[in-house]
Parts: C-alpha cells; structure tokens; sequence
C-alpha cells in the first residue's frame, strides 16, 4: 500500500484544505507558541471545522501542560497526539488517544530510546540543537531503516522534500513521512503546488511501502 503522508504545520484554513484536496493522510497542527507554525487552539479548531470530516488530525505539543493537551483534544477533535519535547513515556499515553513519540536522531545511540515509549509510532526527526522540530535538515536515513526493525510503525521526518521523498520511501519503507519545511513558501505557509507534488511522489513509491507495519484505525 502507499505511504501516508502526514503534512505539518498548518496554520490557516486554505493550507488546510488544499492539502487536504491533495491527499494528505494527516493534517498535524502544532500547539507550541515558540514555533514559527504555532496556530492556538482556538484557530486550529475554526481551520479544522471546515475540513473534509473524515481527514485525521493530529495535534502536536511540546512539554506541553496536561490540561492544553485536554482542550486541544475536546475543541479540535483531534485523532492522533504527537509528543515532541521530553514527556515521559506515561505522559505520551494518558489521554486515550492514539500517540506518537517524536525523538531527533544524532547517531545509533539515538535509537536507545526508542523503545521506552510503547506510543503507536515514532517518528524519527533530524537533531538540532536549537529547534525541537521543523528544521529542514535530514538524518542518516540508514538509522530510520534499523528503526523500522524495532516494533514500531514508523513515521519519517527531516529534510523531506517533493524531490527527495520516493528515495526516502524507497530505502526506509516507513508507515508514514511528515513534512512542513519542504513544502512550504514562508514559515508556515504551504506552497500548494509543492505540497501536491511532495503527495504524489511520496504515494508513487507503491510495492516497496506495502511491507511497512501497520497501526490500528486512528480512534
């Protein structure tokens, strides 16, 4: 089967719906106000309720206090959390709904962590000292595939753009790629033509994906 394909950081309602009309698996909104592609709660909510139903969204956060977590789940009917900061692995399970851990690779070292977090997926991110996420830099694409061999769905981020992206899914065969720098025009903002073309290539890559594990259906 085709990757998914998980677009990041959507910060206004045209973004959303035009990768939403292109494919787009997950839509992620990021509730972390440090962030270039910080949207609030309230705003993430209006965006949401004029998307197709059925698109899954996930809500990203950063340390974030329980009760933000809470009121993003209940006001933008959120379907997937993603953990990006230094939650603990019971913290990345209390809220009933399908998690992800996020951890930034450095080297094969990196990779000892993964298995304290019994989340649904991990997604494996480029390490940057002073971004938590949305970088634009790659990592040693060769980790992500011992990864995939550890038990867990994998989504893949980092320096992913609409030309590199079937060679990423070729190699690392993971569940899912997540994208925001390499799709987008300004911090952000999403260049259309390029979020459909990062879609249609990252889905091109059929035979090689289809031996990806899978998840349960998002709750």
């Amino acid at each position: 089967m085709p990757v998914k394909v998980k677009i990041c950081g959507i910060t206004n309602e045209a973004d959303g719906m035009a990768a939403a009309e292109a494919g787009a698996d997950v839509l992620g909104f990021v509730f972390y106000e440090p962030s270039s592609r910080y949207v609030s709660v309230a705003a993430a909510a209006r965006i949401i309720r004029a998307l197709p139903p059925l698109t899954i969204k996930a809500g990203v956060f950063v340390n974030a206090p329980e009760e933000l977590v809470q009121r993003a789940i209940a006001e933008c009917g959120l379907n997937l959390l993603q953990f990006h900061g230094e939650e603990s692995p019971e913290a990345c399970l209390e809220f009933g709904l399908m998690s992800i851990k996020a951890l930034r690779i450095q080297d094969r070292t990196s990779l000892e962590a993964l298995a304290l977090y019994p989340t649904d997926a991990w997604l494996l991110d480029a390490y940057s000292p002073n971004q938590v996420g949305g970088t634009g830099e790659k990592f040693n694409w060769e980790l992500a595939v011992e990864a995939r061999g550890l038990g867990r769905p994998i989504f893949l981020a980092g320096g992913l753009t609409p030309e590199n992206v079937a060679d990423a899914v070729r190699l690392v065969r993971p569940y899912a790629v997540d994208v925001s720098t390499g799709v987008e025009k300004a911090p952000g903002r999403k260049d259309h033509a390029k979020v459909r073309a990062f879609i249609q290539a990252a889905k091109s890559v059929v035979s090689e994906a289809g031996n990806s594990p899978t998840v349960p259906p998002y709750r």
